[in-house]
């Protein structure tokens, strides 16, 4: 027989409807307009990808916990480093591309301050910022040009050959060193998710990689980056 627990927790379960949806789940219906706004330069969030943050400013620990209040969306885009006011370190202009990050785990370090993992959810452009009381920036964004990043894409026709030799002589070049078994065994789309995020491109090149259109497209230009890299 169930336990008063086991059948607390399975009536009626299915009935019960999610205040966000699950991963695979989500839709551009589930995109709000306007969106916090975490500017990181040399940050890359690919959808699909994961990516750790500590979270320890006063502003940017008002904006996590706005977000967890709600959808749980924060908009990672980068300062445009080509932008005039980089003078002002407090407000860069940023680029106009960025990734919604969904915060898959958190936890809160007893000095008030948090480690979180973003889930790259889809690419999103940004049409103009508006103002907040909290101190964080907020975009209104627009992610319908990237809905392809929602749905599941087909494998890329990858060249692992070339690639995988372009990424050593890279490596060597810069006297760089990793795990080759583990990249090795590595399929050939989570490669091109997991190498723009681990080799250590600039910022500008990690925008490219990010804006890069298809899988197809960020292959190319992973392979130029690496190229270019070696020169």
């Amino acid at each position: 027989m169930a336990s008063f627990f086991e059948q607390g927790f399975s009536e009626g379960e299915d009935e019960i409807p999610r205040r966000v949806p699950s991963l695979s789940d989500i839709t551009l219906a589930d995109i709000p307009p306007r969106l916090g706004l975490f500017p990181l330069p040399g940050a890359l969030l690919l959808p699909g990808g994961r990516l750790p943050l500590n979270v320890f400013e006063p502003r940017y620990i008002a904006l996590l916990e706005d977000a967890l209040a709600d959808r749980r969306l924060i908009g990672i885009i980068q300062p445009d480093s080509l932008a005039e006011d980089m003078d002002d370190l407090d407000e860069p202009d940023l680029h106009t591309i960025g990734t919604i990050g969904r915060i898959t785990s958190f936890t809160e370090r007893s000095d008030g301050t948090f480690s979180i993992t973003l889930f790259g959810v889809c690419r999103f452009r940004l049409l103009r910022e508006s103002g907040t009381d909290r101190g964080w920036r907020q975009g209104i964004v627009d992610a319908s040009s990237f809905s392809a990043d929602l749905v599941e894409s087909e494998p890329s026709p990858l060249n692992r050959g070339e690639l995988m030799e372009a990424l050593r002589r890279y490596f060597a070049a810069r006297r760089l060193r990793t795990n080759w078994p583990t990249i090795e065994e590595i399929d050939d789309d989570t490669l091109l998710l997991v190498l723009p995020m681990l080799v250590p491109f600039s910022p500008n090149e990690k925008q490219a990689l990010l804006e890069a259109e298809t899988l197809n497209d960020r292959a190319e230009v992973l392979l130029d980056l690496l190229a270019r890299g070696m020169e």
